[in-house]
């Protein structure tokens, strides 16, 4: 049990043992994203629900992983809901849009290129433009700039995925989210969708390590403690990750939880910090070792 929350149960030395496949072929290059530890966090949910929610999919790597057959995925992202609607109504559209953007990158001058789809993209932001930048920023870190809201990432220094191979995943994901819907909407609006029985799993902004992402400026723990709390009273359960330590665990990030709201919590190791590894150009990141926490309402 970790030492902030008293009010959390101690780890079940029970749970977290139901074998779980990894999938780690990321469709959208995205910090933060879960693709390598997703499997993990599925471990601890519950093996039998009726229909999945995630209100924060950002790059959509647990749902992938857990592949559910009856799922809804929401964001307050528009542009990136672009990305995930077309790849369940149309993945050849997906395909198109990567493939032109990296076509003009490689026949031309790569960087030049990059910035001016990065301009067209914060002129009218959009998800044709967004899916290229994510795969071509430096490091997958899609962040913001607090005083316009513009995109300010540079190009990364390895190459983009080929339209090949990136057809392969897109193919890959359209059949893992097959059972999925996806919408545009606030994490409230999608949270109140959730009914006795269903699941849903929270991956929201982190406080100590995000405020340069996207809608991390107006999001509020608060809110969404609230939101979980109503969900409970119907009968949804709820697995939320939050920020635990960094620094190989000597930095303390946890927030204070609600009494009550949670029967336990778990910890999972994320490894090292793709978002410290871009603030530090390269540097070394064995003291950058990130922890989350799990908590959970069941």
């Amino acid at each position: 049990m970790n030492s902030a929350s008293p009010n959390i149960a101690p780890k079940d030395p029970t749970a977290g043992c139901r074998p779980v496949e990894p999938f780690k072929k990321q469709l959208l290059k995205w910090v933060g994203n879960k693709q390598r530890y997703a499997h993990e966090i599925i471990s601890f949910f519950p093996s039998n629900f009726a229909m999945y929610h995630e209100p924060f999919l950002g790059s959509g790597a647990v749902m992938a992983t857990l592949a559910p057959q009856h799922a809804r995925g929401a964001d307050a992202y528009a542009p990136l809901m672009e990305i995930w609607t077309a790849l369940r109504q149309d993945p050849q559209q997906l395909i198109q849009w990567y493939t032109s953007r990296y076509e003009a990158f490689t026949t031309g001058a790569g960087p030049e290129v990059y910035a001016r789809i990065k301009a067209d993209f914060n002129a009218a932001p959009n998800g044709a433009d967004l899916l290229f930048l994510s795969r071509a920023c430096y490091g997958g870190v899609v962040r913001f700039r607090k005083k316009d809201g513009a995109m300010s990432t540079p190009c990364g220094v390895h190459p983009p995925m080929t339209p090949r191979i990136f057809r392969k995943r897109v193919d890959m994901w359209a059949q893992r989210m097959s059972g999925a819907t996806f919408a545009h909407a606030d994490f409230r609006e999608s949270m109140r969708q959730a009914q006795a029985g269903d699941l849903i799993y929270c991956d929201p902004p982190y406080s100590n390590t995000q405020s340069i992402l996207y809608g991390a400026q107006r999001f509020r723990l608060g809110d969404l403690f609230d939101e979980i709390r109503v969900c409970k009273a119907r009968g949804v359960r709820v697995a939320l990750s939050l920020d635990g330590s960094k620094k190989s665990g000597a930095r303390d990030c946890t927030v204070d939880v609600p009494c009550g709201l949670f029967a336990r919590e778990e910890a999972v190791d994320l490894g090292r910090s793709m978002l410290r590894r871009f603030q530090m150009s390269g540097r070394s990141l064995e003291n950058e070792v990130v922890r989350d926490r799990l908590l959970l309402t069941y």
